[in-house]
């Protein structure tokens, strides 16, 4: 029998990867006077709900679904944290 679970992954980048957009964000942060802000790297956060008979399949399904659509592993690290849903 499935169980349903929720699943928030956090995707960001590679600390060795050029981040553009959070060094235009800490250049706009830095203008509006927040000059103590000495770095900001942006990410992605996606939830997920699916069905499956244990934690461990729902967690190999999810790492498949980070590889191979929701991140770039080239460029970009993932990290899952999974419960049940409620």
């Amino acid at each position: 029998m499935k169980q349903q679970y929720h699943a928030r992954i956090y995707i960001t980048l590679r600390s060795s990867v050029l981040d553009p957009a959070g060094t235009a964000v800490q250049s706009g942060l830095a203008h509006m006077g927040y000059t103590d802000v000495e770095s900001v790297r942006i990410g992605k956060y996606i939830e997920v709900n699916l069905a499956a008979t244990d934690e461990t399949e729902a967690h190999s399904q999810l790492d498949r679904m980070c590889d191979q659509l929701l991140a770039n592993p080239v460029i970009e690290n993932y990290r899952i944290e999974l419960g049940n849903s409620e």
